[in-house]
């Protein structure tokens, strides 16, 4: 298999991936809006548990896993470290996603969870999360455009 072909248990493993997960979330309480507002506002420290348990076996996964292993399983790809600078849209990113997360009481993962658990008004949020990501995407795409044609201006 070359390096770029993906092994055909690919999908179902990200299928049973997300099983596991939203099932995790579900049982954990984490799928419930109310829930992560309680950690919002310092009343409940469960999803510090949750998320520091999922933090811990992923940590050890992957130390493993490069330890032992020169490429990824499923996409055959050689595992590198993907280094991301700490610059202004992390900060502003960050932010808004805290505020759309308080509002919701939801982050993306479990909102998908929620609906699981039949808490349907939640495909709200799901919309505007769809409608949030598009938006900044397209406004990137402009920003892009209008510095491509300010490059282009003062090279002619």
């Amino acid at each position: 298999m070359s390096g770029n072909e993906r092994s055909p248990l690919f999908l179902p493993v990200i299928y049973v991936g997300g099983l596991i997960f939203g099932f995790g979330l579900a049982v954990s309480g984490m799928a419930r809006p109310e829930v992560v507002l309680d950690f919002l506002q310092f009343e409940d420290f469960g999803l510090l548990f949750v998320m520091g348990g999922a933090a811990v076996v992923t940590g050890i996964t992957f130390t493993v896993a490069t330890r032992y292993l020169d490429r990824a399983p499923l996409t055959k790809r050689e595992y590198t470290r993907r280094l991301k600078d700490f610059d202004r849209n992390v900060v502003i990113g960050g932010a808004i996603f805290g505020v759309g997360w308080g509002l919701s009481g939801i982050c993306p993962g479990a909102a998908y969870a929620s609906v699981g658990i039949g808490n349907y008004p939640i495909l709200f949020a799901i919309a505007g999360m769809f409608l949030g990501a598009y938006a900044q995407g397209y406004w990137r795409a402009l920003r892009a455009d209008d510095t491509g044609d300010a490059t282009d201006a003062a090279s002619s």
